[in-house]
């Protein structure tokens, strides 16, 4: 269980994160603020008390590793690397410029901390098995979280890595639903009814474990528990809100594509996101 100090310094990080995010959508005219806003506490917790990595070697062998496989959130990921000290923060502000680097969908790109370009659904978490499989031939007592997004699971490419990590008892593959009930064009349940969505990753025979995504003790629990499996990997159902922290724009699908502009930004000032 996370101290209360702990849990006040990572929500204070949540909100610097969050300003970071606004930040660089509002001056690129950038798209994808809310689904980068649902994953902030998962992408907080993970980089803070979890992966066992160097931001100035961040190639080491030795080192976890984190997929974003809905790479469209990765100003989120930008956000915490910079945070971490994987590059300067002022590299910040070249997010979504024109023969930038820091383009709109996580690529790596010669960008530190980037572990594999993501952002065509369903790519994220077979790689994440596969560099799973490898450490596990390689004797690495390493693991490899991945984000997959809940609209990533209409892809037949998440279920057939299911049945492969599971046949090959990756314990140390941890994936994580940022299951905010949205995806590009509607209703996640609507476009393709994903449920019960617990049930299918039992049957696929994965530990399963449901959780409030913004609830930091609930996080810790849930990954300390995903460490303790002994011949199963991990999918964590992560109940989200799209857009979570700026009121305005919360559980709204607009927020997708629409980039924050006069009253969003009135209300972000409010809530002390300005």
């Amino acid at each position: 269980m996370l101290t209360e100090k702990e849990i006040i310094n990572l929500n204070k990080l949540s909100k610097e994160i969050r300003k970071q995010i606004l930040k660089m959508i509002v001056k690129a005219t950038a798209s994808h603020i809310a689904p980068s806003y649902s994953i902030v506490e998962l992408l907080v917790y993970l980089y803070e008390k979890v992966l066992k990595i160097n931001p100035k070697k961040p190639k080491d062998p030795n080192r976890d590793i984190f997929i974003l496989s809905k790479g469209w959130a990765v100003s989120c990921l930008y956000s915490i690397l910079a945070h971490k000290g994987f590059f300067e923060k002022k590299l910040l502000d070249n997010y979504c410029i024109d023969g930038g680097k820091m383009i709109a969908m996580t690529t790596i790109n010669d960008i530190p901390g980037i572990e594999a370009s993501t952002g065509s659904a369903g790519h994220g978490l077979p790689i994440g098995a596969g560099m799973a499989m490898a450490m596990k031939l390689k004797k690495i007592d390493r693991r490899v979280y991945v984000i997959v997004g809940d609209g990533e699971c209409d892809e037949g490419s998440i279920w057939e890595t299911a049945l492969i990590a599971s046949h090959q008892k990756l314990n140390n593959l941890v994936a994580i639903i940022d299951y905010n009930k949205w995806q590009s064009f509607g209703r996640t349940n609507e476009v393709l009814n994903l449920e019960p969505l617990k049930n299918k990753w039992e049957a696929f025979n994965w530990q399963v474990i449901e959780i409030d995504g913004h609830n930091f003790n609930e996080i810790d629990l849930a990954i300390k528990k995903s460490h303790l499996s002994k011949n199963k990997p991990t999918i964590v159902i992560a109940h989200t809100v799209k857009g979570k922290g700026l009121s305005i724009i919360e559980d709204n699908n607009d927020y997708h594509y629409k980039t924050p502009r006069e009253k969003e930004l009135i209300i972000a000032k409010k809530e002390g996101l300005i």
